[in-house]
């Protein structure tokens, strides 16, 4: 197999895309999950693809964190509870220097801190390992919670699954953060409106769901979770929100399998791998979208 950082970065000016770029992260999230699949033939990929953007428009400005220094102490504490889709911010991190991006071909094999789910256990950049759904916002809440009681003023940031929204431990936290008032604590839901074996809407249907969280105390709002500006616009204005005694939610709409057509709106890949034919047009797919 030649370079894999060669491979995924050809076509770019030298071998190196602008990563403080997110149109161009949001892409190279999806190139390296695509090839991070193909390799270890794990699953998940429609996950992966639909949550692009919001993982990279919080590594690219809006995350307070330093590659350099991943432990720093005033660092923002990113939980991404839907940890299926973990090979999202093990691109995100590796292309943004926490680790060398040639780690990332090692992806779910024998031995390899890269697990299928996201794991904290040697990966730089990543706070808590997830993959039992409906657990991370509760511990959001809790590093929420704990940094005032210090007196810090870092943020915490819980991504979630629309499906995850299902759970009831996901409502407990969400009361208790309104309880205790964190409004530094901003939770992001990947609304792709699937989950597991078929859509949201036929399995647990979570609409009004906007409503929902403003009535459980919440500051909430609706985007295009694939614009990127309006992701950013959504982002700051939950920055902002700090003082007003309410954390903040952002309801991104997405589309699961994102930037590949066969995939999109199509739950067999929730868990599918592509190979062969179906790797080489999906590859095809993507590189005609290279930023």
């Amino acid at each position: 197999m030649e370079n894999y950082e060669a491979l995924v970065h050809r076509g770019f000016a030298n071998g190196k895309p602008d990563t403080e770029n997110a149109e161009v992260l949001a892409w190279l999230i999806r190139r390296n999950g695509l090839e991070m699949s193909r390799i270890s033939r794990g699953s998940h990929i429609g996950s992966v693809f639909s949550v692009a953007e919001i993982i990279a428009v919080l590594y690219t400005g809006i995350l307070h964190v330093d590659p350099r220094n991943p432990k720093m102490p005033d660092r923002d504490r990113l939980i991404l509870s839907k940890g299926h889709a973990g090979s999202a911010v093990y691109a995100a991190l590796a292309e943004r220097g926490f680790f060398p991006v040639e780690e990332l071909k090692n992806h779910y094999g024998n031995g390899s801190v890269l697990s299928g789910h996201v794991t904290h256990k040697g990966v730089p950049g990543v706070e808590v390992s997830t993959g039992s759904l409906g657990h991370g916002l509760s511990i959001g809440a809790g590093m929420a919670l704990g940094a005032r009681m210090n007196g810090e003023s870092w943020r915490t940031w819980v991504v979630l699954g629309d499906g995850e929204c299902d759970e009831g431990s996901v409502w407990e936290a969400a009361l208790q953060a309104a309880q205790f008032g964190l409004d530094r604590l901003c939770a992001v839901v990947d609304y792709n409106h699937m989950q597991s074996l078929f859509t949201v809407e036929k399995t647990l249907r979570l609409e009004p769901f906007e409503a929902k969280w403003r009535d459980f105390g919440w500051n909430a709002e609706s985007v295009d979770g694939h614009d990127t500006k309006a992701l950013r616009a959504a982002f700051a204005r939950a920055q902002e929100n700090a003082g007003s005694g309410k954390p903040s939610v952002v309801l991104a709409h997405t589309v699961k399998g994102k930037g590949v057509s066969f995939m999109e709106n199509n739950i067999l890949w929730h868990y599918r791998t592509p190979q062969g034919e179906e790797y080489e047009a999906a590859l095809k797919e993507l590189e005609a979208q290279r930023p």
